[in-house]
């Protein structure tokens, strides 16, 4: 017994030291060969000192809540002709951009702060698409104007989105994208997308798929 006892503590041991001296191998020279001075330590502070910097606190903070709140959990989990999309931005601010209307008259995300935001990136040719466009309405005729916009995005023609204006009565603000969009409303891969944005500018869902009105106007007065 005693014999076996001193096997497995040497094993252990053994276990142990192997991959301490591999790792400092592969780690201890390059410390001592280049110790630390007080320029090299200053450097590297200040460097780390700008990146944090560089980082929006507001995105900081909500990185810490990434998880849908109760309201938005049960909306997403009841959902039947849609599916939540892009979940590591959800919380984060929203990209800035402009784009013209049909009009050509410029609309630039930012300038709604204050009021909720759906964006839709959508064609007029996907069947989906052209089934989503009487719960846009509704819910874009729920709210006043100061309360929430609805901005659908289009990589169509301006003539041609001004067709389907007419012929389906829309009644919120259509955008032609002539660039490259930011992302992740530019890495968008099936329409339509909604992309919902609250009054501070931060993403609060966003789906991939038809979204009813109920289901919107949920998702809008969600906490």
């Amino acid at each position: 017994m005693a014999v076996d006892v001193k096997s497995r503590v040497f094993n252990l041991v053994v276990c142990v030291s192997i991959p301490l001296l591999v790792l400092g191998g592969l780690t201890g020279c390059g410390k001592e060969e280049n110790p630390p001075t007080d320029a090299n330590t200053a450097a590297v502070q200040a460097a780390a000192g700008a990146e944090q910097a560089s980082v929006d606190p507001l995105d900081a903070a909500a990185s810490l809540f990434r998880e849908p709140t109760p309201d938005l959990q049960h909306i997403v989990s009841a959902a039947k002709t849609w599916s939540p999309s892009f979940q590591d931005w959800w919380g984060k601010t929203a990209p800035d951009f402009t784009l013209n209307d049909i009009d050509g008259n410029p609309h630039t995300l930012s300038e709604y702060r204050g009021k909720n935001v759906v964006v839709v990136i959508w064609t007029t040719w996907i069947a989906t698409c052209k089934l989503q466009t009487p719960h846009l309405k509704e819910l874009r005729s729920a709210y006043q104007d100061a309360d929430l916009a609805v901005l659908a995005i289009s990589n169509e023609s301006p003539a041609l989105l001004k067709e389907a204006v007419a012929e389906q009565g829309i009644n919120y603000t259509v955008l032609s994208s002539g660039a490259n969009l930011p992302a992740p409303f530019g890495e968008v891969e099936y329409a339509p997308a909604s992309f919902f944005v609250d009054g501070r500018g931060r993403f609060k869902l966003i789906s991939s798929g038809l979204v009813p009105a109920s289901d919107a106007k949920a998702v809008v007065q969600a906490r």
